[in-house]
């Protein structure tokens, strides 16, 4: 017995409150475009609607917005959690948020700045949790500094009550210090996370202010302190089990760096050499944000490779338990690379669905990971010289009432070019992660 799959017809979320049971309808928006300046900054919100009308009642509005808004959902004991990513892609507002425009990230708890200013490139150099241009080294920034509500920050997992009338009144940190834990879901509790929060984090790009090349993607493991304060994970100064510092996330220039000058005759970089040499002189090695962390870092349970970027977890049902599905085991998609950076390893990371099996409940924590769904070439399959159909992007996995495993796929993009030079925007008019018509799909995959 094996599996099958077949099609079936932004990033965001949308879930029901009691899952396969229905209830209310909860839905992730924005009213800002990625990293642009069009729309308000705090105009992320979470809202309900009714889908047989299609009307919109806000649950909780003037949430952060920049990089990433509010994303994905999960309910538990009278709660809903939802990811809430940073607005920054490395703890920095550089010209890749809106043009310096987009609001600066927004702490969970006290820290304290080093004394490093980033550089933009035209004079202007910032502070990490600081306005474009503003520079403040060594300054305390305050929990919830910019926040339009008590108890929100963002680069988080943020929790409300689903039975408050003013819901935005009860708005807590429950984890924090992910760049983008986008990624989430409970496990059962009859499982060896004992019914905690597994999380998908994706990891910073080549690009900005504060560029890096080489972050993992990190599966991380949600576990609040005893005293209810939230754990912390490390984000801006650790990625994965390393310190920014490491040699190994060294940027090595591209052209969504701040202090690259574009320059399409000079590859790999696509910069001028003088500004190439700025960027490996200015931000090599990648200079702390924080003076030292706020409390003891939490490490990942496991990595996975760089731009790869986590999408979607689910834990499968007993009814789909066979072959290389052990019980207890999960499911996650990988929607692949943006273009940042060169393509990572052969066949390229990503544009798939893996599979996690866990160790036996009340065993020490063991995580098996392998493959489980996508396609020949592991990259976008409108570019394949074979003209592979297939996984392009997934960006989400949910188990369905039938006990199938439904995948979200995006479809094929122009993006900027780095990984597959066929995938380059050409055009002023053109842009990136805009997606190609008619490749996006629904797939299901079932037992057999």
């Amino acid at each position: 017995m094996g599996f099958a799959m077949v099609p079936s017809c932004a990033r965001g979320d949308l879930a029901f409150e009691n899952g396969l049971n229905g209830g209310r309808l909860f839905v992730s928006d924005s009213d800002q475009a990625l990293r642009s300046a069009t729309g308000p900054n705090n105009s992320s919100r979470v809202v309900v609607v009714d889908p047989q009308t299609g009307h919109v009642t806000p649950f909780i509005s003037n949430l952060p917005t920049g990089d990433h808004p509010v994303e994905q959902f999960a309910f538990k004991d009278g709660w809903i959690y939802w990811s809430q990513g940073s607005t920054t892609n490395s703890g920095v507002v550089g010209r890749d948020n809106g043009g310096g425009a987009n609001q600066p990230d927004i702490p969970c708890q006290d820290i304290v700045l080093s004394n490093n200013v980033f550089d933009s490139g035209g004079g202007v150099k910032t502070s990490g949790y600081s306005p474009f241009g503003t520079q403040r080294p060594g300054a305390t920034v305050k929990a919830f500094e910019g926040a339009l509500h008590h108890g929100v920050c963002d680069g988080a997992i943020l929790r409300a009550r689903l039975d408050s009338a003013f819901p935005d009144t009860t708005i807590q940190p429950y984890s924090w210090g992910y760049r983008n834990g986008y990624a989430i879901r409970f496990s059962p509790r009859n499982h060896a996370l004992q019914g905690q929060l597994l999380v998908g984090e994706d990891g910073p790009d080549e690009r900005g202010a504060r560029p890096s090349n080489g972050a993992p993607e990190n599966l991380q493991l949600a576990v609040p302190d005893k005293d209810g304060t939230p754990d912390y994970h490390g984000w801006p100064d650790q990625y994965g089990f390393l310190p920014t510092t490491a040699a190994v996330y060294n940027p090595i220039g591209g052209p969504g760096d701040d202090l690259c000058v574009p320059d399409p005759s000079n590859p790999p970089s696509m910069c001028t050499p003088a500004s190439l040499a700025l960027i490996l002189s200015q931000d090599v090695p990648i200079k702390p944000v924080l003076a030292f962390p706020p409390q003891e870092i939490t490490a990942p349970l496991a990595t996975e490779a760089p731009d790869s970027s986590f999408t979607g977890i689910d834990f499968v049902p007993n009814s789909f338990v066979r072959g290389s599905v052990k019980p207890g085991a999960a499911l996650y998609s990988l929607e692949g690379d943006f273009g940042f950076s060169a393509g990572n390893g052969t066949p390229e990371t990503g544009h798939e669905v893996k599979l996690i099996n866990f160790s036996a409940p009340g065993k020490p924590i063991e995580l098996e990971i392998s493959r489980f769904a996508h396609n020949d070439n592991f990259e976008q399959a409108f570019i394949s010289p074979n003209n592979v159909h297939g996984l392009n992007r997934p960006t989400n996995v949910r188990m369905g009432p039938d006990g199938c495993a439904w995948v979200a796929d995006y479809g094929a993009v122009r993006d900027f070019g780095q990984s597959s030079p066929e995938s380059r925007f050409v055009g002023a008019s053109n842009g990136p992660l805009v997606q190609i018509p008619g490749t996006g799909v629904i797939w299901r995959i079932c037992p057999q």
